[in-house]
């Protein structure tokens, strides 16, 4: 017998033919004599209506009272697959982020999960129930309900199998594991049988929306094998693990992530600083920044670039203005309209002329690039929105037969 845990998103609990049958997956692990434990998201587009809910009352809602608020979706969810399990004749409980012991971080719609209380979880498997637990939430040190951001399920359900030592953390989506691209908008993208954590970490970080960068780096860390499979179609899917049994692809995927936006902050004085000043005040701020540019200087200034989330880039914006006598500058500009397309794979640390491959690629449909950025597994470059989806084929063709 073992542990496992099962994650199931929002399509995959939509309505109650979906329901019934994730009831019907958990209770076929269940009767194979396993231990289970299963993490479900807010259905379909439950949390999109929430949030238009909040903006019928106001345009700036408190970040506490959106917890409040959001956090309702999965518990929705977990009552109704409880009680599906229920019908099926499995013996089954449901338990909110709190009840199953997670406490977070006071950062509201992005806390961190501090460590897990298993006790509960514990007991109620000793007597033989399945466990159906509300992902995506906790609660703070105030006793305040806190959500975990964006994939905050994934996050949930790695955390489980990590502090619960479960065999295997499996996530049923609506595709059949980890593809080299979106396979609803690259019919040639291929399913991968397995691929590693820094592979998947790249992924994920970049755009894939399998899954969610922070339960990749939870799972690395912890050493929980990942499988993705389709809720929908009973096939094996992608295992995620420390390292693949054979020498992997050159490139392992291809990604789009046009939730970005690109700061410029022009004719800032070429000073030792400059960057502290500026990067120290977006991080109090807790927003994240991903590619980073600065011009080698024009007299005695230079032009400070990079990218950070969509969803940040106003608060960005306003707090820099706001502090601009701290590092100077002559004009803060922000564009929407662009996106990050990249290409990831160990291979391309032994395989020379990948980044030439991936710009003739660009070059042959008349697509600019406006930033790059690299790494020892991945190659990432800026371009305008509109060309994304071309990019991203043209990319895959040039990589992947």
């Amino acid at each position: 017998m073992g542990l496992i845990v099962q994650k199931f998103g929002g399509t995959s609990v939509k309505d109650r033919n979906r329901i019934f049958n994730v009831a019907r997956i958990v209770a076929n692990t269940r009767n194979a004599g396993n231990d289970v434990v299963v993490v479900v998201s807010a259905q379909g587009d439950t949390t999109d209506d929430l949030i238009q809910k909040a903006a019928e009352i106001t345009s700036d809602p408190s970040h506490r009272e959106m917890d409040m608020l959001l956090s309702t979706g999965e518990q929705i969810s977990i009552a109704l697959l409880t009680m599906a399990l229920q019908e099926l004749g499995v013996s089954a409980i449901s338990l909110t982020g709190w009840q199953a012991g997670f406490a977070t971080d006071r950062a509201y719609t992005k806390a961190r999960i501090k460590r897990i209380n298993t006790e509960r979880l514990e007991s109620e498997l000793a007597r033989n129930r399945v466990v159906v637990v509300a992902g995506f939430q906790g609660l703070n040190r105030s006793e305040d309900i806190t959500t975990l951001g964006r994939g905050g399920s994934d996050t949930s359900a790695v955390a489980l199998a990590a502090a619960l030592h479960a065999d295997r953390c499996q996530i049923f989506t609506d595709v059949e594991g980890v593809f080299t691209a979106d396979p609803r908008k690259i019919p040639k993208a291929t399913r991968l049988k397995e691929i590693t954590f820094d592979e998947m970490l790249e992924l994920a970080s970049l755009g894939a929306q399998v899954l969610n960068n922070r339960s990749v780096e939870l799972a690395k860390k912890y050493g929980v094998e990942l499988e993705v499979l389709s809720s929908i179609n009973p096939i094996p899917g992608t295992i995620v693990k420390e390292e693949t049994k054979v020498e992997g692809m050159l490139i392992k995927g291809v990604a789009k992530d046009d939730h970005v936006a690109v700061i410029s902050i022009l004719e800032v004085p070429d000073v030792p600083g400059i960057s502290f000043k500026v990067f120290s005040l977006l991080a109090q701020k807790n927003i994240d920044v991903d590619i980073i540019l600065q011009s080698s200087g024009r007299g005695n200034n230079k032009d400070l670039i990079f990218t950070v989330p969509l969803g940040d880039a106003e608060s960005a914006l306003s707090v820099l203005n706001a502090n601009k006598s701290r590092f100077g500058g002559d004009e803060i500009k922000v564009n929407k309209d662009c996106a990050k397309v990249s290409v990831v794979g160990a291979g391309m640390q032994s395989h020379p002329g990948v980044a030439s491959t991936m710009f003739e690629a660009l070059y042959n449909e008349n697509i600019n690039i406006h930033m790059i950025s690299t790494s020892e597994i991945k190659i990432s470059v800026i371009i305008d929105k509109a060309d994304a989806d071309k990019a991203v084929a043209a990319i895959h063709d040039a990589f992947i037969q």
